[in-house]
Formats: structure tokens, C-alpha cells, sequence
């Protein structure tokens, strides 16, 4: 027999009904010759302390560091794991091949792994590795298969992100609990420690520091209107205006009797590419911001998605898709029969092939999230309103660039320089993907306007309007001056969207795509796991949220203050890590090399907090 093993029961039921295998059993289905059974997610995990020596089950700082000559994994407690592993054992061991069906990624890997190691078995294995649930995608991943050696990179990769969480977490939680619990001025609760929760946690405690610490600073804003056209002063590069009233009071009385002229008239054709395909952590962004999803629901979604087949993998992190995609797209196209009045424009013409959308250096294991084409209609309002964002997405690729004109006008009165610039769309092109909900979907689902990120292009001048009167070099006229007082804002407090967005980049803040690709390499956490991360830090009580904003508790705030390791509270270094454990997936990077390292950072933290003589504890609990 032939065993293929999945991650969930529903996926295992899919590929056993391509297979022909559709006699249920106890915990599998068989049949044609294939065995089809599924683990639930996690069925092992990396052994608990006491589990390596005895003496580690008492929580003591003269026990640390705790470092296992060898790490080993254990199956999880609990009556339905135990039975369902058996089942699988059985299986193997009697299997004269078994396939890997896990999800195509490192978490995927790192599970079944485990799994098959903790049956013994000893036959070969295969992976099968696709990026959707259709029966097409299947078929074709099986006659595809590799052997599971191809995939032993992903594998290390996975355990020395699971040993590094071990190592750190366990070692620097027992640290700064027994060392700093007692002086906690509100909790005496276990101090939580995280390769990646930590550096996120700070993100949002030094935001709120930022926002608590900052002073005002006025500045005063000249402007004047002519024609019904509001000019603002030009100021020197990185003046928002000047700086005191009497600079401000001065340049308007300068001005005041005056005429106002114009010195250039200038016309420029812009364009503005569709949005890109959505990655995860995107589609968490833009789901958050639109919808007020969280990142956590976000992924629920569109994991119930793919599971239902309507869209691809969805733990990935480009926004670009494979050469081999393409042919597939037409099709693809007439499966989305609900949105064909979307498609009006680009109906009967070759599908655009843009360099922007299809790129296979940008692309690894997996694409960016498309819909498959199978008709979608089963879907919570939840589901659709996701879908939509997704499906909206993949049309529009294929769309030409929106056209527009800029004028930028200029003028002077005496010696002070103003400017106004208005932008008009000629031509909206993908614009109009979201003017109208298709009629298919429920009534008020996908109808919503695209956000900032959904459309960048502002149809607003600096001199607060859209389309610009016509002006001519050198015509003159009266104005109406005015001076107003603003104040510097303080930076916005963290929302999901932006805290996602921070942590892919490693806390750099930056709107152009290209670079933030560039900055994803050092990104904290992977895009499956930041999601679990946030909610992790609502669990601890460490952050809460006040409408859309994340806030840091007082325990939060006071658990950052006491780290004084800037390793552990650093984006940046963190993410350098996360592009350590990619090297290794690639080949670059030996993942020994990623474990020294680790052990090396958690014996140096131990010893620098052991010094710390400003809150010693007794450095015992039970």
C-alpha cells in the first residue's frame, strides 16, 4: 500500500477522492491501492524541560541556561492525538511507500516530519507540493512528485526555528520571571518571553512612548486664494511653514497689496499600475483596514477559502506569480462567471503578461494568492467579502494602467513663491473594478470603495482640489491671502494593519514596493505566524485594543522597561535571524551554525541578567 498523509481530514478526503481511494475507515480512507490518512495540525512537539533531566522541573536561576545535549519531540497529550497517531503508525509501518501531503511549507514540513519519524517507518518518502485543493492541482502534484530529500533544506529550516522559540522562550521566560517578577509592580504573572512576541511588543510600546512623550510644534501656513484656487507658499525642503508668527506675519504683509502672477504652467501624463496580487500578510492589511478584520480572522478566512478551493495557498509572501501560471489564466477567468461584468474591458483580448504580476525570481515554493476558478458559492459573508478582495485583485492585473494629467501651476507675489497642483484621470481603467459590486455576490458584500493602499492615486491637489481651472504664464489678478497656525501631530498609535506591516519590514516604515520586498528578507516572523503572534500578546494580557488602535497594558510597557538585552527588543536583529532561518531553506546557511549562534546569545543573556543587582529575587519557585 501506498499511505499519503495530509494535515487536516478535509484535505485528506480530497486527495483521497482523486486518488479513487473512497472506502471510509477508522481515521483513513483507502482504496486503489492508497491508503489516505491526516494528522490534526500539531500531532508532536519538542520535549518539555523536565522531559531532558529532572532537575530542570523546578524553576531556578541556578538551572539556566537550559540547553539539551539533543533535542527530542514527544507526542501531545491528548486521547484523540493518541488514538489517530496510532492509527498512522500502523499505516507506515506496513506502507511500502508512504507521500508527504502536508502543507507546502515550512510549518507543513516541520509537522509531518515529525510525525513519520515518531512511527519509525522506514520506507521510502515522497512530497507531493501544490498550491491549491482542485482536483486539476492534485492530479498534476502527483505526477510531480519529488523525494522528500529535495525538501530536507525546509525541514532544517523549520526545526532550528522550533528549537531557536525553544531555547530562547523557555530560557528567557524562567529568566526574567524568577528574576524580575516579585518587583512587577501590578502582576506576579510568568513573564513571557518570545524570539518574536518580544520585538513586537516593544514596536508597540515605544509607538505608545512616542505618542505619550511628544510636544507640539507650531508652525504657521501661508497660503493664498486666486481664481478660486488655493496656493500654498513653497517653503524650503522639510519645512511643513514657518517656524514663528513674526516670520509668517511678515511675509503676509509683504504680499497683501500686491497682485498675484503666474510664472509657470506646467502639464505632465502620469500613470498608475494595478495593485499587486495579494500576499497574506497584504490581504491581512487591507482586510483590517477596510473590513476591521483581524489578522487572525483574516487568515481563518482564507484558509477556509483555499480548503474550499476557491483560492490558492495562502501562507506566502510574494505578490508575484510564475511564468507557468499564465496559460492557466483564461481559464481561471471564465471559472469567475459572477464578476464577467468586471471583465468588460479586457473581454475578447489577449491577457496582459506584465512584468510587475509574473516574475519567476520573485517566486519560491508559492505564488501570490489568486482564485482558482472553481465557481464559489458556499461562503459565509465573511468568506465573501475576502474573496472579493481577492478576485478583485487578480482582474485587475490584467488591466491596463489608470491614465492621468498633472498640473502643477506656479506664481509669486513679491519675492514669496506659491504652487497649487491638481490631477485629473483621463482614462480610470482598473479603477473601475471597484465601482460596483457584481450582482452575484449578497447584497452590500464587495461593494466597499478601495482603501489608501487599494488605490494610491489622490485625486487631491495641494491646493485641496481635483481638476485645475486653466491658467496662462504671466496673467495676473487679485488674491486673498490668509496665515494659519497648525501644530506637528504625534505618530498614530499601531492598528493591526500597521503593526503587520511593521513587522514584515522590521519596523521600517516605507510605501514603495520594491523596497519593502527588499526589507521582507529581515521581516519579524513569517507570514503564517504573525497573526498567532498578536494574538498571543492579547492573551497575555500584554496589549489590548481601543477601537482599531493597539494599546500596551501597563504589564506590557513595564515587562519592555525591565529587558534591558536590546537583542531580545530589537526588529531589526530579530529579523535578521528570520533571514538566517530563509538562508537555510535556500542553502546558504548551515542550520548547526543558526543553533550555535542561538545557544550562544541565551548563555550570554543569562549571564548579563544574573549580574543585574538592581531587583535580585531569591531565584527559586516551584
Amino acid at each position: 500500500m501506498i499511505v499519503c498523509i495530509a494535515e487536516k481530514p478535509s484535505v485528506g478526503r480530497d486527495i483521497a477522492h482523486v486518488l479513487g481511494a473512497n472506502q471510509q475507515r477508522d481515521g483513513y480512507m483507502e482504496g486503489n491501492g492508497y491508503q489516505v490518512t491526516w494528522t490534526f495540525g500539531h500531532l508532536c512537539e519538542l520535549k518539555e524541560p523536565h522531559e531532558y533531566s529532572p532537575m530542570w522541573k523546578t524553576w531556578s536561576l541556578g538551572q539556566l541556561p537550559m540547553i539539551p545535549q539533543r533535542f527530542g519531540i514527544k507526542l501531545k497529550t491528548d486521547k484523540g492525538v493518541e488514538k489517530q497517531f496510532e492509527t498512522i503508525k500502523r499505516l507506515m509501518l506496513g506502507a511500502e511507500r508512504i507521500i508527504n501531503c502536508g502543507d507546502a511549507g515550512q510549518e507543513g514540513e516541520l509537522i509531518q516530519r515529525w510525525v513519520i519519524q515518531m512511527t519509525g517507518a522506514k520506507c521510502p518518502v515522497q512530497r507531493l507540493w501544490i498550491n491549491s485543493l482542485t482536483e486539476e492541482a492534485i492530479r498534476e502534484g502527483f505526477q510531480q512528485l519529488k523525494d522528500q530529500t529535495d525538501y530536507q533544506s525546509l525541514y532544517e529550516a523549520g526545526l532550528s526555528r522550533a528549537i531557536g522559540d525553544w531555547t530562547l522562550g523557555m530560557n528567557a521566560t524562567r529568566l526574567y520571571t524568577l528574576k524580575y517578577r516579585n518587583s512587577m509592580a501590578r502582576d506576579k504573572q510568568v513573564l513571557s518571553i518570545g524570539r518574536v512576541q518580544t520585538p513586537t511588543l516593544a514596536l508597540i510600546v515605544r509607538r505608545q512612548q512616542e505618542i505619550e512623550s511628544f510636544v507640539p510644534v507650531p508652525y504657521w501656513v501661508l497660503t493664498t486664494k486666486y481664481r478660486d484656487v488655493v496656493f500654498s507658499a513653497v517653503m524650503e525642503e522639510g519645512d511643513r511653514g514657518y517656524k514663528t508668527r513674526e516670520e509668517g506675519e511678515a511675509a503676509l504683509a509683504k504680499i497683501g497689496e500686491l497682485p498675484f502672477t503666474v510664472t509657470k504652467v506646467e502639464k505632465k501624463k502620469g500613470t498608475e499600475a494595478p495593485p499587486r496580487l495579494f500576499d497574506l500578510t497584504s490581504l491581512q492589511v487591507e482586510c483590517n483596514k477596510k473590513y476591521g478584520f483581524s489578522a487572525d480572522l483574516t487568515l481563518q478566512l482564507i484558509q477556509s477559502l483555499y480548503e474550499k478551493k476557491y483560492t490558492t495557498y495562502p501562507r506566502v509572501d510574494t505578490t508575484f506569480l510564475p511564468d507557468d501560471v499564465y496559460p492557466k489564466c483564461p481559464q481561471i477567468m471564465n471559472g469567475l462567471r459572477q464578476y464577467f461584468p468586471l471583465m468588460e474591458r479586457i473581454k475578447g483580448q489577449k491577457l496582459a503578461k506584465s512584468k510587475k504580476v509574473f516574475d519567476n525570481k520573485k517566486v519560491t515554493d508559492h505564488h501570490a494568492i489568486i482564485p482558482t476558478g472553481v465557481f464559489a458559492q458556499a461562503m459565509t459573508e465573511m468568506e465573501a467579502k475576502v474573496y472579493d478582495l481577492v478576485v478583485r485583485r487578480f482582474i485587475g492585473a490584467f488591466y491596463p494602467d489608470c491614465q492621468f494629467d498633472t498640473t502643477t501651476v506656479l506664481g509669486e507675489v513679491a519675492d514669496v513663491q506659491f504652487k497649487a497642483t491638481g490631477k485629473h484621470i483621463t482614462d480610470p481603467a482598473w479603477h473601475v473594478l471597484w465601482q460596483a459590486p457584481p450582482s452575484a455576490l449578497p447584497q452590500g458584500e464587495g461593494n466597499a470603495a478601495p482603501s489608501k493602499e487599494e488605490t494610491t492615486l489622490s485625486l487631491e491637489g495641494e491646493q485641496g482640489g481635483g481638476l485645475l481651472p486653466t491658467f496662462t504664464k504671466g496673467e495676473a489678478g487679485p488674491h486673498v491671502p490668509d496665515l494659519a497656525e497648525k501644530q506637528t501631530t504625534p505618530p498614530k498609535p499601531y492598528t493591526e494593519a500597521t503593526l503587520l506591516r511593521a513587522m514584515e519590514t522590521a519596523g521600517k516604515f516605507v510605501d514603495d514596493e520594491e523596497l519593502r520586498d527588499a526589507l521582507k528578507e529581515n521581516g519579524i516572523g513569517r507570514p503564517s505566524t504573525r497573526a498567532a503572534i498578536i494574538e498571543t500578546l492579547f492573551r497575555r494580557n500584554y496589549i489590548r485594543k481601543e477601537r482599531k488602535n493597539l494599546i500596551a497594558t501597563p504589564t506590557g510597557v513595564e515587562l519592555i522597561g525591565l529587558i534591558r538585552n536590546e537583542l531580545l527588543k530589537s526588529a531589526e536583529l530579530t529579523g535578521q535571524w528570520e533571514r538566517k532561518l530563509r538562508l537555510i531553506e535556500s542553502h546558504e546557511y548551515e542550520a548547526r551554525q543558526f543553533i550555535d549562534e542561538l545557544k550562544q546569545m541565551v548563555t550570554d543573556l543569562v549571564l548579563s541578567v544574573m549580574a543585574d543587582n538592581q531587583r535580585m529575587e531569591n531565584g527559586e519557585a516551584s
